[in-house]
């Protein structure tokens, strides 16, 4: 009985080396791809209520509930992409016509502010070598477009059949998760404010960003303003440094250009106005939506960016945190709690996904 037990379990485990193994063979086939899978359950996170709202309590059909929200998210994405291509080809044409003049002048207008600071952090060679690796980056920049559009398409593709089938993955996964029902509980909460918290609060805080930058750039008398705007909220999605790296060189720039009331006025509005937005919206959105730690936030991006791309704005903070929660639920697994000290499993949910 014991030689039969013990092959069985050997059988199991070698069942699961191979699923493994096939698993880590195909993701790594689809690393061009990851972005878009993680961006369709980011958005199965966010709308999986609705959905179930809209399919179980007011008994729509699955595939048209599906579609609804696929059409949704195309004119939500689709919106910002446009913009910002309508924003920045222009500009990338510009340089793509005549990089050399366009070469030439940020190169005597970096010259010119540095002999006006008199200070020389470049040297002119370093800096014509820095600009032409720039210029023949944006050649492989546009050919990410490809790449984006790919994954967008993946990313709709898969979240409609994850909402289709959305109550069965549920079940599915809180069978083969080996904790105890509270834990499994635990983890599926935390995932899900998580990514409410960094789907929803970073972009509505970098939009407020972007806004708040753009009205400064109008106010005082900065060209492109709106271009600088954009990139602004781009740069928000960042902390600590975030906008910094679009107003300071603005600032710096416009005082040795001569602007002196210009510069000032601008640097004192990125400063109390931009930089006070950007505090008080983290503070407020992500502590409501997650009570995300910002030092949580800095090293998630840091580490998603590397591992994720773009998307890892989102799943690098929740990286990070899945590290907490499940020492957490190592704690609860296969440690002694006092029972004063226990969760109370009244408030635990069960198994069994909720509409």
């Amino acid at each position: 009985m014991i030689m039969i037990n013990f092959n069985d379990r050997i059988r199991q485990i070698l069942l699961l080396l191979l699923i493994i193994l096939l698993i880590y063979l195909s993701l790594r086939e689809l690393k061009l791809f990851m972005p878009g899978v993680l961006g369709a359950i980011t958005l199965y996170i966010l709308s999986r209520a609705s959905y179930f709202q809209l399919v179980y309590s007011r008994k729509w059909k699955k595939g048209r509930a599906a579609f609804l929200f696929i059409i949704y998210y195309l004119l939500l994405l689709g919106v910002p992409i446009f913009a910002a291509v309508t924003l920045l080809s222009p500009k990338i044409g510009s340089v793509l016509s005549d990089p050399t003049a366009v070469i030439n002048n940020i190169k005597q207008a970096i010259m010119q502010i540095q002999a006006k600071a008199g200070v020389s952090l470049v040297t002119e060679k370093s800096l014509s070598n820095s600009l032409d690796q720039t210029i023949t980056f944006i050649p492989s920049l546009l050919n990410s477009t490809l790449n984006l559009v790919s994954n967008l398409i993946t990313m709709l593709f898969f979240l409609y059949y994850m909402l289709y089938h959305g109550r069965e993955i549920e079940m599915t996964l809180f069978k083969i998760i080996p904790l105890k029902d509270s834990n499994t509980s635990m983890l599926a909460s935390e995932t899900k404010k998580l990514v409410k918290a960094n789907a929803i609060g970073i972009p509505l805080i970098s939009i407020i960003q972007g806004l708040t930058g753009t009205l400064g750039y109008f106010i005082f008398g900065v060209d492109e303003f709106a271009l600088w705007g954009f990139f602004t909220g781009v740069f928000a999605f960042f902390p600590v440094v975030g906008t910094m790296v679009v107003w300071v060189p603005l600032v710096i720039y416009m005082y040795v250009s001569g602007e002196t009331w210009n510069a000032t006025g601008l640097l004192l509005y990125s400063l109390i106005v931009t930089g006070n937005i950007d505090y008080i919206a983290r503070i407020t959105i992500m502590k409501k939506m997650g009570n995300v730690h910002p030092v949580i936030t800095v090293l998630g991006v840091l580490i998603g960016l590397g591992l994720f791309g773009f998307i890892g704005l989102i799943f690098g903070p929740l990286l990070v945190s899945y590290i907490v929660v499940l020492f957490r639920i190592y704690m609860n697994e296969f440690t002694t709690v006092p029972d004063e000290k226990k969760p109370d499993e009244s408030a635990v949910v069960t198994k069994e996904p909720s509409p």
